[in-house]
């Protein structure tokens, strides 16, 4: 015995509709922000052009008309006893072999510790 599934509009339609879900979902995840962070409105847009251009909804650049895209946070790695070190990776201080941690946001270079050091 063999079965036929006839593919209706509707099937159709709907299978179109969940794909482009799932590409949205997939394509808002790829750029590190999360469809809740959409959700919030906590999404800035910026210009790829011109990073100062900050937007909070997607539009275009008033400078160059580029469209603008999703803001993504960047995440520095540091060592905790030389600040000067800055990676984009987690890994070993060339200096000492520590290991690299996130960098806080509104640290210094000479961060937290150090900043009564006269070094």
């Amino acid at each position: 015995m063999v079965f036929t599934i006839k593919k209706t509009k509707k099937m159709k339609k709907t299978i179109l509709i969940l794909s482009l879900a799932i590409i949205a979902v997939f394509s808002i995840t790829a750029y590190g922000v999360t469809p809740k962070q959409v959700d919030e409105k906590k999404v800035e847009y910026t210009c790829s052009m011109h990073p100062e251009v900050i937007a909070d909804k997607p539009g275009q650049c008033p400078k160059c008309g580029m469209d603008l895209v999703i803001k993504v946070a960047k995440v520095e790695y540091t060592c905790p006893m030389h600040r000067e070190v800055l990676s984009d990776k987690p890994g070993k201080c060339p200096k000492c072999g520590m290991d690299l941690v996130k960098k806080e946001k509104g640290t210094s270079k000479k961060g937290k510790m150090m900043q009564g050091c006269k070094m």
